[in-house]
């Protein structure tokens, strides 16, 4: 069954809840409140379409959509009606690899927040290239750009922390406290590392 047919169907059922909600108020007025048979018919027509109105802005209008987390006050972007073949999509053009940089390991300007240690971090990747810190569990792209933003690219970097340093990651990993514990990263990184 199509979408059109089912939203066909959706009117037809609400507007017959309308129709039967405002026989049953004319029939009601005419033997219970002793209404002419006008004065019943026009009770009647109010109803039915105050009801029709109110049902039909309830259930006919489509929900929105599911929300991702963040992007609550921003538009939807506009989907088209119909899907363009896989086929058809136009290619994008390769982008050309910038030149590696030269970056001094250093730590990255930030103030240590909270217990325990900052560990030592990055101002960019080395030669332009971090490792993909989603390969361990429990960091997924969010969680990935936030570990960049705080000067963490690569594995061999995750791979030393201490305890101390640790805890300093954990506090200051806004809305993913206690991931580098729960998840054990610096394991995972240890293994990653010696894997190159």
């Amino acid at each position: 069954m199509s979408s059109t047919s089912g939203g066909l169907i959706n009117l037809l059922i609400v507007w017959g809840i309308a129709s039967a909600t405002g026989f049953v108020a004319m029939a009601g007025l005419m033997l219970v409140g002793d209404w002419s048979m006008m004065q019943a018919l026009f009770a009647a027509a109010v109803v039915f379409l105050g009801m029709g109105i109110v049902l039909s802005v309830l259930f006919l209008n489509p929900l929105p959509g599911p929300q991702v987390p963040g992007s609550a006050g921003k538009k939807p972007a506009a989907a088209s009606a119909t899907p363009a073949p896989a086929a058809t999509a136009p290619k994008a053009a390769p982008t050309p690899t910038p030149a590696p940089v030269a970056v001094k390991e250093t730590a990255a300007p930030a103030p240590a927040q909270g217990p325990g240690k900052r560990p030592a971090a990055l101002s960019a990747a080395r030669d332009n290239r971090p490792d993909d810190l989603k390969r361990i569990k429990g960091i997924g792209p969010k969680l990935e750009k936030l570990c960049n933003s705080l000067g963490f690219y690569h594995f061999d970097q995750i791979a030393v922390w201490t305890e101390e340093e640790i805890m300093w990651v954990d506090q200051n990993l806004e809305g993913f406290k206690g991931r580098v514990v729960r998840d054990e990263w610096v394991a995972q990184a240890r293994q990653l590392a010696s894997e190159g």
